[in-house]
């Protein structure tokens, strides 16, 4: 009986809709701003996947974090802190990584560092505990008007951005000697995409926090490069399942009384595993249509 009672509590603090209309109604831009996110999200992490620099977006993601705790701690905005934190890791990446293994060596120095000097900061910082907790595993209730606008506007620079350079990039991500070549500035796009990524991983801090950026810039460009490889097909799958992981995972949260994160990170991670049994599908069909057309 008790261990009964105590498996209703632990669903109740994970799903419970009561009064579900009026919490949906309050945070509306919290939605929104998922909607943003999953479609940034889904664009830049087909280039992320594309240049193999996922580990990237975790090592920026600690220094935004730290950009963050500090902007907390000394009262400059947890934006504004998380903003500089990910352009001065995104401008160290960007020029000293010009190549695979330098680029893993610093990502690997700046991750601790960077989580080291956040949790410094945090510790530091005298105000709620939930406001440390949320920079780590996100949280929806603290997207009010000033902050949605701030991330809208990150937004739109980063997809204009991407919007911009979106041919050579991809020329430069899948051949980037034969796109040196043919006289394609290779180093630059790299550093300015890299500052668009830290642009990216700072308004995704703000909901998902920085522990589990991963799910929105990573998982679902990773899906769908299982299902398709047109260059047109993968970004709109990918925005697509960014955006159904963080609105959906906002959704269920409304109704939960832990962090955003494992919501938005398990349907991001059940799209993948989908996504993941589709692509093995097709290629168990097309083996065996091979195998009877021969026979």
């Amino acid at each position: 009986m008790i261990a009964l009672e105590t498996s209703d509590d632990l669903w109740s603090q994970i799903f419970n809709f009561s009064n579900y209309g009026e919490l949906l109604a309050l945070l509306h831009n919290s939605i929104i701003a998922g909607a943003v996110l999953g479609v940034v999200g889904g664009l830049i992490g087909v280039f992320v996947m594309s240049r193999d620099m996922a580990f990237a977006v975790h090592g920026i993601s600690e220094l935004s974090f730290a950009g963050a705790s500090a902007g907390l701690l000394f009262g400059i905005g947890v934006v504004e802190g998380s903003i500089i934190g990910s352009m001065i890791a995104a401008l160290l990446i960007g020029i000293l990584g010009s190549k695979s293994r330098d680029r893993n060596s610093i990502i690997a120095v700046l991750m601790p560092f960077g989580l080291g000097l956040g949790i410094l900061c945090l510790a530091l910082y005298p105000g709620r505990t939930a406001n440390k907790f949320g920079l780590l595993t996100g949280q929806i209730v603290a997207v009010d008007n000033p902050s949605l606008e701030s991330l809208i506007i990150i937004s739109v620079i980063v997809v204009i951005g991407l919007l911009l350079v979106w041919r050579p990039l991809t020329f430069a991500s899948v051949d980037p000697a034969v796109a040196a070549a043919r006289g394609i500035p290779v180093r630059g796009l790299s550093i300015f995409f890299m500052l668009l990524l830290g642009l990216a991983v700072a308004v995704s801090v703000q909901i998902v926090g920085s522990l589990l950026v991963l799910s929105i810039l990573v998982t679902p460009a990773a899906a769908a490069l299982r299902l398709s490889s047109s260059p047109v097909v993968v970004p709109i799958l990918s925005m697509l399942f960014a955006v159904v992981s963080l609105v959906g995972g906002i959704m269920l949260a409304l109704g939960g009384s832990i962090p955003i994160s494992p919501y938005v990170t398990t349907i991001s991670f059940a799209i993948y595993v989908v996504c993941r049994l589709i692509a093995a599908w097709k290629v168990r069909r097309g083996v065996n249509g091979r195998v009877l057309s021969a026979a």
